[in-house]
């Protein structure tokens, strides 16, 4: 089980003491992940399958980031959106972003071989996806892939959608997502707050009784509560200002789905928002 330590080290001061640092290596991809998630590739697009709570959950992130976009104002009226799908397994929300006519194109990355596998087969069966160039997928972690020099190859959306709690080293993982998205432009996320209700709704009742998901899916400790990562960024430069950051919790309810409960990311599942200032 990872340790939460208390003497922190290796970082920038202001990256210590907002996110939890835990003791592996400086590498984002845990192959202890990668092996759990390569396991469940192939019944990743069954919609009763494995990952039944993400495509339930889907909805729910397409209406979250317009949230985002329209608290701001319209984004870039005139263009369409570039997004960057950091972790994005089978491709569930990348697709359907894909598919949005407000869509430019949209970019998958994953360190999962076998999982991307199933996303690019998935793919292939909708000609707007494999002929269009409006998707692609690419084996890599985030800090594999090279630096936008330029406001042309940055981002308009990076969404990282159930990825963070997997992570090993999360401020140095979202320290890295930083560069890739465009002045004005949002990073997306959702994630669980480390609390014990979220113990008992995550890891006892849907692991272990109810088996909504693997069991061994989840590492409590490795959980982030929003007012961690919220700090996170409101101590870096050029985010987070004029009301760039928007949270929202979320609540699965058997036979219902999942539902947007204002207040439920001190608890449980949340979806937070990000933008990076305008200048």
């Amino acid at each position: 089980m990872p340790i939460r330590l208390t003497v922190f080290c290796g970082l920038p001061r202001r990256l210590r003491k907002h996110l939890p640092i835990r003791r592996y290596s400086t590498s984002s991809v845990n192959p202890t992940e990668v092996s759990h998630f390569n396991a469940l590739a192939s019944t990743w697009w069954d919609p009763y399958g494995s990952s039944r709570l993400l495509h339930l959950m889907n909805p729910l992130r397409h209406e979250f980031i317009s949230s985002c976009l329209s608290s701001q104002g319209t984004l870039y009226p005139s263009e369409k959106l570039r997004y960057l799908d950091v972790g994005c397994g089978g491709g569930i929300f990348t697709e359907s972003a894909a598919r949005l006519s407000s869509t430019a194109s949209v970019t998958g990355v994953d360190p999962s071989i076998e999982v991307l596998k199933v996303a690019r087969e998935h793919a292939r069966q909708d000609p707007l996806l494999h002929c269009s160039g409006r998707l692609q997928y690419f084996n890599k972690s985030i800090e594999d892939l090279p630096t936008p020099k330029a406001i042309e190859e940055q981002y308009d959306v990076l969404t990282l959608f159930e990825v963070i709690e997997h992570i090993n080293q999360p401020a140095p993982f979202l320290t890295s997502c930083l560069p890739f998205v465009k002045p004005g432009g949002w990073l997306v996320l959702s994630t669980i707050a480390r609390t014990w209700t979220s113990w008992f709704t995550t890891k006892l009742i849907a692991e272990d009784v109810v088996r909504l998901v693997p069991r061994g899916t989840h590492d409590w400790e490795k959980y982030i509560n929003q007012v961690e990562i919220s700090r996170f960024f409101h101590g870096q430069k050029g985010w987070a200002g004029d009301g760039g950051v928007k949270t929202m919790g979320c609540l699965y309810v058997p036979g219902f789905g999942w539902k947007m409960v204002s207040g439920g990311e001190k608890w449980g599942n949340y979806f937070l928002g990000v933008r990076r200032d305008s200048s």
